[in-house]
């Protein structure tokens, strides 16, 4: 009996090694065949515009004055610093949001509205000059954005003090370099309102550092699910005022819109709207191209978070999460154990809880939700090959 027993575990536990091994490695060729689809949807993009997305990425990172950080890449990867796993996902990862691109395609959907001389603009893609700084002015504030955020915050238990100061010196000085050059090619631009509808967005992305919870490396963590969820609205907002976090924070779907418009919708959707300012449209014109950068923002984010919520590291306001949360407030038990040590939070255990729950189905609603607002802005605009590039990016999503 006890043989018996013995090759009984013995089997089982040889099952679920497979069984787990097979999932893996469907994930893992799901991810291939997605990234691969959506790789070749941006290289038919950057033909339409004439302007690699890589050259927008790369193009003042790697330069002579910030070149240096290469020497200290070794130095890095031993103290385990956030820092690489930000250049990492900058320089690797095919579905980063690129949003020079977007930026460009939406310029070139549109047209020019004004009379230009042919100095002002590229006449194979009508692109405007000034088009082309919005589109690298956005590449570098969402970079160096991401360097500020890989900094790693030091208290009494940190080891190596000094190693996890010096990673946060170069993320400082890094993120610091970028926000600032990009601040001096949008003063180049010499328009007032563009500028202060782009400083608007950089406000909303400092501000989304500060909304809601965090843990003690200042991770977001989700407010506490109220009682009763409500379908809050959270408004466009086309000029400069600040959004209002009224009714939000505890309502999980609009508490993941708003941190979500923050620190990236409202970024994509000014920049669009500032593009479409500088080629002198009449006014409901760059209202449209708000509504549809902010709507393809968080559409995609929707869509990175129900992938990432199948690898080893997901965030505790991924949409899966905040989402289940709208179903089983329970979960919060566990989640709310990161608010005294992130450590001490079972991520395996939220995550098997939410794959097996309602929340990656209502993630697919959610960006089926925004990606259909961002396709009906689409028909106002003529039918164009840039066009058609922008509904096969959605569709890819």
């Amino acid at each position: 009996m006890k043989s018996l027993c013995k090759l009984f575990a013995a089997c089982s536990k040889q099952t679920f090694r497979t069984s787990t091994l097979y999932t893996n490695t469907k994930i893992r060729m799901y991810k291939m065949d997605r990234r691969l689809e959506f790789s070749s949807v941006i290289k038919e993009a950057e033909k339409v515009v004439g302007y690699p997305v890589s050259f927008l990425n790369l193009r003042v990172i790697l330069n002579d004055e910030i070149a240096n950080i290469l020497s200290y890449t070794k130095k890095l990867i031993e103290m385990k610093h956030p820092l690489v796993q930000t250049l990492s996902n900058l320089v690797f990862q095919n579905e980063q949001k690129t949003f020079g691109l977007i930026v460009l395609l939406m310029s070139k959907v549109a047209g020019l509205s004004g009379n230009f001389r042919e100095s002002e603009y590229d006449r194979g893609t009508d692109i405007l000059h000034s088009q082309r700084v919005i589109a690298e002015v956005i590449e570098m504030i969402k970079t160096g954005h991401l360097m500020h955020t890989s900094l790693s915050n030091i208290d009494a238990s940190t080891k190596n003090v000094l190693d996890i100061n010096f990673g946060n010196k170069l993320a400082l000085l890094y993120g610091d370099y970028l926000l600032a050059i990009s601040s001096s090619e949008l003063a180049r631009l010499k328009n007032h309102q563009v500028q202060q509808i782009i400083s608007s967005a950089l406000r909303d992305l400092a501000e989304s550092q500060f909304f809601g919870l965090r843990d003690p490396q200042n991770n977001p963590i989700p407010s506490k699910p109220l009682p009763e969820q409500k379908d809050v609205k959270i408004p466009n907002e086309f000029g400069v005022e600040p959004l209002k976090f009224e009714d939000v924070l505890g309502n999980m779907k609009a508490e993941w819109t708003l941190r979500n418009i923050l620190c990236s919708g409202s970024l994509l959707a000014k920049c669009c709207q500032g593009s479409l300012i500088l080629a002198d449209h009449e006014f409901f014109v760059p209202k449209l191209a708000y509504i549809f950068g902010r709507n393809l923002a968080l559409a995609w984010q929707a869509s990175l978070e129900k992938v990432q919520i199948k690898e080893e590291t997901f965030s505790l306001v991924s949409a899966p999460v905040m989402l289940h949360l709208q179903h089983d407030p329970s979960l919060y038990t566990e989640i709310e154990k990161g608010l005294s040590d992130q450590k001490k939070v079972n991520y395996d255990l939220i995550r098997k809880v939410v794959m097996s729950g309602p929340g990656l189905d209502k993630t697919d609603q959610l960006k089926k939700e925004f990606s259909d607002t961002a396709l009906n802005v689409l028909n106002n605009f003529s039918d164009s090959g840039s066009k058609t590039v922008l509904i096969n990016i959605i569709k890819a999503l």
